[in-house]
């Protein structure tokens, strides 16, 4: 489970002095002010704010979703200002279900840094002290290079894919969002065909994610013959495609890519079929 920590492991870690870079993740669509009042309100000491609009998104274009990944270059000079360093420990934490959490892991494991953890049921889990002075990030003396996203795919890819029916899409919307009902976030409704659902709330026992071997199980039942690298992960925006990455990881299963355009990026174009 070295892609999770727990609340005990990372106070241990704390207290021991070790080099950790903690995350706060907390974000909240429908008020995306809200995450960094929250923050500022109380935190795990020491932690950073980080925010999915202003730090794990890119520029919008209107038809490249509601958050786009940011260039690689644009993520690497984020990392060079938050103060990410090869050899730190970063710990990703939220109070959302690891769901932005996840999305800050998936991009740093994407792009080559494999020193990433995400805090185990969040904040709800974090018995130890909370903070209310806010830290500002500490940036690198020297730039850190562009790395490309691995296992990433595009739109192109996902239209493709539509015909070929090479790769399974899996996307981790709430089941009647998937069916094209009760849309809230995107103009309109509906998956991508040949898709299949798996919420990713399902990753979940309360706030902590399941066991390795519950999640296994319930994967492998999921996917049938599918291999894990036949498999795209998408969600609304991609961001809760990472908690479905993220679980299939702790799992064991390893592999699987990215849509991270998912179903913002595309319904913005009336050419592309849309499901119900």
């Amino acid at each position: 489970m070295t892609s999770l920590i727990t609340a005990n492991q990372l106070e241990e870690l704390i207290n021991s002095g070790g080099n950790i870079l903690l995350c706060d993740c907390r974000f909240d669509l429908a008020d995306p002010s809200a995450g960094k009042k929250a923050y500022e309100e109380g935190h795990i000491p020491g932690a950073i704010y980080v925010d999915l609009d202003q730090d794990l998104s890119g520029e919008k274009t209107g038809s490249n979703g509601r958050h786009p990944l940011p260039s690689p270059a644009a993520w690497a000079n984020t990392k060079t200002r938050l103060g990410i360093d090869h050899k730190t420990l970063v710990v990703a934490y939220d109070k959302q279900g690891s769901v932005y959490a996840s999305r800050l892991w998936w991009m740093l494991k994407a792009t080559g840094h494999a020193n990433v953890r995400v805090l185990d049921g969040g904040l709800d889990a974090w018995n130890g002290p909370i903070g209310t002075i806010p830290r500002q990030p500490t940036p690198l003396p020297l730039a850190l290079e562009a790395m490309p996203y691995v296992g990433l795919v595009t739109v192109a890819d996902v239209v493709q894919n539509i015909q070929s029916k090479k790769q399974l899409v899996v996307d981790a919307r709430a089941n009647d969002r998937f069916h094209g009902q009760n849309e809230t976030l995107d103009p309109v409704g509906g998956h991508i065909p040949g898709a299949v659902n798996h919420f990713f709330k399902e990753n979940l026992s309360a706030t902590l994610f399941k066991s390795p071997e519950q999640l296994y199980k319930e994967f492998v039942d999921f996917l049938g013959p599918v291999k894990a690298s036949e498999v795209i992960h998408q969600c609304g925006s991609g961001v809760t495609a990472c908690h479905n990455l993220l679980a299939m990881e702790i799992a064991g299963l390893k592999g699987s890519r990215l849509y991270a355009g998912s179903w913002s990026e595309w319904c913005a174009d009336s050419s592309r079929p849309i499901a119900t």
